[in-house]
């Protein structure tokens, strides 16, 4: 409705009138914008909780590793250990962890302090 009322004013159509309802249009809107409440603000992001099983010093070596970039083919070679007991420290960390990727542990190791 304002844009029309705008519009019909700048072609000089009854001032009078339509500046009156054009006033009338936003003590309107100003009563509705005093009665809507404002958006609640998010709740706070909760602390990091301590892992319940806290990561062996091996598997914190590997999670170093990790955040770093290497692969698991890299890491193993680095440790001198196999492929697959590198494959069962990510399985192992990422449970403890409780996540499903390389850059999500990474994250949380980071949140918790680990890195």
């Amino acid at each position: 409705m304002v844009p029309l009322l705008t519009g019909a004013a700048a072609h000089g159509l009854r001032p009078d009138h339509i500046g009156k309802m054009l006033a009338a249009c936003e003590v309107e809107k100003q009563k509705y914008e005093a009665t809507v409440s404002p958006v609640p603000p998010a709740p706070p992001v909760p602390p990091a909780q301590p892992l319940f099983e806290p990561l062996s010093r091996r598997e914190l070596e590997v999670m170093r590793l990790i955040a770093q970039g290497l692969s698991n083919q890299e890491i193993s070679e680095r440790l001198v250990i196999a492929l697959e007991t590198v494959k069962g420290h990510n399985k192992k960390i990422f449970g403890k962890l409780q996540v499903q990727r390389r850059t999500e542990a990474v994250a949380r190791a980071h949140a918790l302090g680990l890195l």
